[in-house]
């Protein structure tokens, strides 16, 4: 089925990240779009403010009639929604068109010029730059993530030039076919799905085969590409590196010449790298010098990719996605060079079982780098629990002396008690609805409150 020729669109988890950023454009496309997500959320409610109907029970007489009609209904799931869900279960029996996001994402930009961005570490504000850089182009970007700029997970332009997240989970990047491609990183995760040695790395080089036109890669990587980074043997390199006003100020060595002054405001090496994979790929589509330096100095970064909730001269507090080990000592080494001498009082919220036991050693390594932790119990997601893998198993493995496990309903009580600096609030859960809850309680401690 053409895409021309559905006339209703229904997402069983319209509230993920990806999955809301498709809704989004189908609804502004005229289709009729509704779905399904497990419990409600900013990013549900602000679908349901443009007119999308969503409902929070995994029950087939949810699903509104029109949607019913198999002819003009096309169905697209997340992979984290389980095998047993009751509608996926039913669209599947009655031989709906039924496509998993990453399958939907690769009709969608089939026909236009395709950039994705992969990688376990960086894809979300690399793709999230790169859209910012070409929206003046008019490309369409499907990000993962809530840009600043926007207040949206979709830049939505024309249907000539698109960008999008390569994402490997589920091995769902897959199904792209990009003209420019960009691999951040490759460090291990999703152990459930690559379980084999050399499965991450071997799904990575099939990716890297179904590109057409240029393959972008982070520098230290095993695979073959136009390197970027800051060593002296990459094609594009990060130069005369300086702090400013809570970012950066450098230069890149392209292959033919050397682009000065270019400012770019979000803190954090990892960040930098991220800004210069954006900027190669551009580079290579051909995008001005002039443009470039101009939207990364107008890029007003990525909400939960070190977002700045209070920045203030009496505290700090800081927000990240950071979930896993390589992450949270990037956060910690941004963290350092923004605020050096400074106490740093770090709140994790571990996400999922899985990754915490295959992880553990490595988690409590970068979370002993704080110098005070405060834990939350494991967020679950998609996983049952494991008895023996608890936030309290992974705090006895971290070798500093301040570190407690907290309630969410104790946490506030617990960060005002400390007298760290700057604080920063990392996981993937839901952590993030306790944010806004901090930063009160911070402000009202701080006497910070207008």
């Amino acid at each position: 089925m053409e895409l021309k020729q559905v006339d209703n669109i229904y997402f069983i988890g319209i509230g993920g990240i990806g999955m809301s950023a498709i809704a989004r454009y189908f609804f502004v496309m005229g289709k009729n779009v509704a779905g399904y997500d497990r419990s409600s959320s900013p990013i549900t409610d602000s679908l349901k403010e443009l007119g999308v109907s969503i409902h929070y029970e995994d029950e087939v007489k949810n699903i509104d009639l029109h949607f019913l009609n198999k002819k003009e209904t096309m169905v697209v799931y997340t992979p984290a929604i389980s095998s047993d869900h009751q509608q996926l279960t039913y669209f599947r029996a009655n031989n709906y068109i039924v496509l998993k996001r990453s399958e939907i994402l690769g009709e969608i930009t089939k026909n236009t010029f395709c950039f994705g961005v992969a990688g376990t570490h960086g894809k979300t504000t690399t793709s999230a730059i790169l859209g910012h850089i070409m929206q003046p182009l008019k490309a369409t970007s499907f990000l993962g993530g809530i840009l600043e700029n926007y207040d949206s997970n979709l830049i939505l332009g024309e249907d000539l030039i698109s960008v999008v997240e390569a994402d490997e989970f589920d091995r769902s990047f897959l199904e792209l076919r990009p003209n420019i491609a960009c691999i951040t990183s490759m460090d291990l995760d999703h152990l459930d799905i690559y379980d084999k040695p050399g499965a991450l790395h071997e799904s990575f080089r099939e990716f890297a085969g179904k590109v057409s036109d240029a393959l972008i890669v982070a520098e230290d990587l095993p695979i073959k590409g136009l390197t970027y980074g800051f060593g002296n043997s990459v094609a594009y390199q990060a130069l005369n590196i300086k702090v400013s006003e809570g970012g950066y100020l450098f230069d890149i060595k392209t292959p033919g010449t050397i682009v000065k002054d270019i400012k770019f405001h979000s803190a954090g090496r990892h960040n930098l790298m991220n800004a210069l994979a954006a900027f190669t790929m551009a580079d290579v589509y051909g995008v001005s010098f002039e443009m470039i330096k101009d939207q990364l100095f107008s890029f007003r970064g990525v909400k939960r990719r070190f977002s700045y909730k209070i920045k203030s001269e009496k505290v700090v507090l800081i927000d990240d996605y950071a979930h896993h080990p390589t992450e949270i000592k990037a956060v910690e080494t941004a963290i350092r060079e923004m605020y050096p001498r400074k106490k740093v009082l770090a709140v994790f919220q571990p996400h999922l079982y899985t990754r915490t036991r295959d992880f553990g050693n490595e988690f409590a390594d970068s979370l002993s780098k704080f110098d005070e932790v405060l834990m939350l119990d494991i967020y679950p997601a998609r996983e049952q629990s494991i008895k023996e893998i608890t936030s309290d198993w992974l705090m006895q493995k971290m070798t500093i002396n301040e570190k407690k496990i907290t309630s969410k309903n104790k946490l506030i009580e617990n960060v005002l008690k400390s007298n760290a600096d700057v604080i920063v609030m990392i996981g993937a859960g839901d952590i993030s609805l306790l944010v806004d809850r901090v930063k009160l309680g911070l402000e009202k401690k701080y006497s910070l409150l207008i």
